[in-house]
């Protein structure tokens, strides 16, 4: 039997409650916000019925504020419905503010307040199997490193990086900003015999020409100006590990001629230095410009590449990912909840139908800071399109099928629109939604997987 906890200074009220929910909920209950708080990490319930009013301040809402703070900061999820006098109504808007469920004005009509409570508890069913699902989503949509993706490219992506990183061959990986080159570069690194070694990173396009070679190739006391020690490069830092080569592209024609030697015999010197000396790194490189073209104008030399690019690795731009979009958005909305105590719960289907429908120039690490903006941003229990800095030339219509669609294509987003619709006028009934769709309960949850739709949770449409 369920749990529910009920925080109340009047032995009445508590009484008159324990004896209406008695028959359907196992009911525990306090007279003060710390006794209350004790039973709630005692029992965990999913609801709870907190007055506002509380001792040693009944005369204000302090004390059930700080009830209700205390509650959500051990358990955003949970549904406390606040009691309140006729005349508290301000308080019971700001007690919804910070994250209430609902509040009832007193005295409680036990029928009112029984509709109530238990459209909580069916709502923190929907809730928890929506959490669910996400998990079982990410944890199937997780691949090498912690990388999250479940479509053909980045499966394809995770089997070639299984198969390469236990060989010693170099890596040369392509793709657009924000896709998470150097992600790939280090899950190859933890996936090899190499991963007890050190991986150091390096952009070679942040580094001025002058400095590069100190940077890469170390230097000896005394070889220029200011240089008062001895300092080892990155690559002899990387030795019995990985070297990161990032915009290996910017690299200058000098020093193209020195890594390839490197390449070939396994030696460097020094800057300012005549000693051979031995190093045994894994170079891995990644540039997002077009090597080809670059060869093809002289500023990228072609024997270097076929060194550098034994393997080749093309990692996809965000917008081609087709549902790895929505798992994303989901992972970093858990991410930054947990990571500034926010208690935001979703997306709004307008916000989900913005990130479908957005290009990503940034690609990941674009929707990373739209998210971790969102969730900073805003005051709300559901994440809305401003919150991520979308405006309407983000959205294409959903119902508008272009000519160029396949017919699976267009099927797909039928099953999508007709899905989300039926969970928004049903409230996120799994049950209802497939009795009014005429599909099984297992068949609608594979087509949910199938196209990431979370059904609603609290915080629309519960008025």
């Amino acid at each position: 039997m369920e749990k529910l906890l009920i925080i109340d200074d009047s032995a009445d009220i508590r009484l008159q409650l324990k004896w209406g929910f008695g028959e359907d909920y196992s009911v525990v209950m306090a007279g003060d916000v710390n006794e209350g708080l004790a039973l709630y990490k005692k029992h965990q319930p999913r609801v709870v019925i907190l007055d506002l009013g509380l001792p040693p301040h009944e005369n204000t809402s302090v004390e059930g504020f700080r009830g209700l703070g205390e509650i959500l900061k051990l358990n955003p999820y949970v549904k406390v419905i606040m009691l309140t006098g006729n005349s508290e109504r301000e308080n019971a808007l700001k007690a919804l503010q910070m994250g209430a469920y609902d509040f009832y004005a007193k005295p409680p009509f036990l029928s009112e307040l029984k509709v109530m409570v238990d459209r909580a508890y069916h709502l923190a069913g929907i809730e928890e199997e929506n959490r669910t699902m996400q998990r079982l989503l990410e944890q199937k949509a997780r691949g090498c490193n912690g990388i999250i993706g479940q479509s053909p490219e980045m499966e394809k992506l995770f089997t070639t990086i299984k198969k390469v990183a236990p060989s010693n061959v170099s890596v040369f990986i392509t793709g657009e900003n924000g896709t998470g080159k150097e992600l790939v570069a280090q899950a190859i690194h933890e996936e090899s015999n190499r991963k007890n070694g050190a991986f150091v990173a390096i952009n070679c396009g942040a580094i001025p020409e002058n400095l590069m070679e100190s940077e890469l190739f170390g230097h000896e006391k005394g070889s220029f100006t200011g240089a008062h020690a001895m300092v080892m490069g990155k690559l002899q830092y990387a030795h019995n590990g990985t070297l990161f080569l990032d915009e290996v592209g910017e690299l200058p024609a000098a020093l193209q001629v020195k890594l390839l030697r490197f390449l070939q015999e396994g030696v460097i010197q020094r800057v300012g230095g005549r000693e051979n000396i031995k190093v045994d790194a894994r170079v891995v490189c990644a540039t997002n410009v077009d090597i080809a073209q670059a060869i093809r104008e002289g500023k990228f030399r072609e024997d270097l590449f076929y060194r550098l690019g034994v393997i080749s690795l093309a990692l996809p731009p965000l917008r081609t990912r087709g549902d790895d979009i929505l798992i994303l958005a989901n992972y970093f909305l858990r991410i930054f909840n947990d990571e500034y105590q926010k208690k935001i719960r979703r997306f709004s289907s307008t916000a989900l139908n913005c990130l479908k429908n957005y290009e990503w120039p940034g690609n990941v690490r674009e929707m990373r800071n739209k998210v971790q903006r969102a969730i900073i941003m805003s005051d709300s229990s559901t994440i809305e399109p401003a919150d991520l800095d979308f405006n309407g030339d983000a959205v294409e219509p959903e119902e508008g099928v272009p000519v160029n669609t396949t017919l699976r294509e267009a099927r797909d987003k039928v099953e999508r629109a007709l899905i989300s619709a039926a969970l928004d006028r049903q409230k996120g009934s799994v049950m209802k939604v497939a009795e009014e769709l005429g599909v099984s309960r297992p068949t609608l949850y594979d087509l949910m997987k199938k196209h990431c739709i979370v059904p609603l949770s609290a915080g629309e449409g519960v008025e």
